[in-house]
């Protein structure tokens, strides 16, 4: 599948909500509490709010194959309050909100933003990119290893002290690759796991068999 990754438009927000929808879905379906309300995750109405500025600041790119969006990403140099220091913030862009179209899963979108936000990263003369993944989600702890990035931490805010949950701040698992580990790759790394996917999206039924490669 050739994927063209473009800077994402005000417009695009309606997508990147019903991408984000569709995957919460999926995750639910699995027994994740990832992004639920439940477990501290951002309501629909505030990551529509975040993304809608990230959008208008150039930050959020979406995946395109045969024209139609497969997936996004925003890439920036933020993060949440007690998750990188600022001496690690300054060395590195950071990755949000990446999501895969579920009808494209296994098809190396995934890594291809990846890839993208590594290019940014050499294009702005920062040594890392960094990501937060959900805490709780291993199997996507897994996917980021096998991508190449490696587990820094679990940030200490997100450890519960006497009077406060690690579910405040469920988001703390914080991974890294450096950016010059994509300039000597010469493809998106595979992650052969053989799949079913079925997803049910705006009455849409799809089944996809593949090697996941996102």
């Amino acid at each position: 599948m050739n994927i063209r990754i473009r800077q994402g438009r005000p417009a695009d927000l309606g997508t990147i909500c019903r991408l984000r929808l569709q995957r919460a879905s999926w995750l639910a379906a699995r027994g994740s509490d990832q992004w639920t309300r439940q477990a501290g995750g951002l309501s629909i109405e505030v990551f529509a709010a975040a993304v809608g500025h990230s959008l208008r600041r150039g930050e959020s790119w979406i995946a395109e194959a045969g024209g139609e969006p497969v997936g996004t990403v925003t890439v920036n140099d933020r993060a949440d309050a007690g998750l990188w220091s600022p001496a690690e913030l300054a060395e590195a862009v950071v990755v949000h909100y990446m999501i895969v179209d579920l009808r494209c899963a296994g098809r190396a979108v995934g890594a291809n933003l990846l890839a993208h936000a590594a290019a940014l990263a050499r294009a702005r003369h920062r040594t890392w990119v960094r990501l937060d993944a959900w805490t709780a989600n291993t199997a996507l702890h897994d996917y980021y290893r096998r991508a190449g990035f490696r587990l820094v931490r679990i940030a200490a805010s997100a450890m519960p002290g006497p009077t406060e949950s690690a579910a405040l701040v469920p988001s703390a698992a914080l991974f890294e690759r450096r950016a010059d580990a994509w300039a000597r790759t010469t493809e998106p790394p595979r992650i052969p796991q053989r799949i079913l996917i079925t997803t049910r999206d705006a009455g849409l039924t799809v089944s996809c068999v593949s090697s996941r490669t996102e």
